[in-house]
């Protein structure tokens, strides 16, 4: 299976009819979590996400609904039972990027925004907004790729792993964003959404 990205681009906030519907779809689990959340902005991005995995679920695999999800050894959430479908989500400020295939991946998403030299320097050794949010991305899409998380985001970038793939993904201008996989299958076209 060709690997699978979505991109959504939030030009407006979710009605109150959308987060409810988007929330109905979304797994128990992840549905208790993302309530915790105290701004209800703030899971405006999280509700697309999975509201974009159902559908591609839907349409690949034929599921009326997202089966339950549990966490792997290292965190990061898998559905329970299907071992073959891998998935990876990412939000940032008003986007979303959604990858889907038969092998692990990690997919990262960022909004280029200001960020100052000192911590540019410091975390990506670069004083460009633009290199720093492309080093940003690829650590985060490799350490969600093997679901490690954040913690495993060093200042210091390791080189690349026997077999590693990453690929940065046009989505929406001043956004950067960037898959990482082990799998050599071809990259569909991103297929990229706006909520006007």
């Amino acid at each position: 299976m060709d690997i699978q990205l979505f991109a959504a681009k939030l030009d407006r906030p979710l009605t109150d009819e959308e987060a409810e519907t988007f929330l109905r779809i979304m797994p128990e689990e992840r549905r208790e979590r993302l309530m915790r959340v105290p701004k209800e902005e703030l899971r405006h991005e999280p509700l697309c996400a999975y509201a974009i995995l159902y559908m591609v679920t839907r349409t690949i695999y034929g599921w009326k609904k997202l089966p339950p999800m549990r966490y792997s050894k290292y965190g990061k959430p898998v559905f329970d039972g299907y071992p073959d479908v891998q998935f990876n989500i990412s939000h940032t400020r008003r986007a979303v990027l959604v990858g889907v295939h038969d092998e692990p991946l990690g997919v990262d998403i960022e909004k280029l925004r200001p960020v100052s030299e000192r911590t540019m320097e410091r975390i990506a050794g670069t004083t460009s907004r633009q290199a720093f949010f492309e080093s940003w991305v690829r650590r985060e899409s490799r350490s969600k790729w093997n679901g490690a998380g954040l913690g495993s985001i060093r200042e210091d970038e390791s080189p690349a792993m026997l077999g590693e793939r990453i690929e940065y993904i046009k989505t929406f201008p001043d956004y950067v964003a960037c898959v990482c996989t082990h799998s050599d299958a071809p990259i569909a076209k991103v297929r990229t959404f706006t909520i006007k």
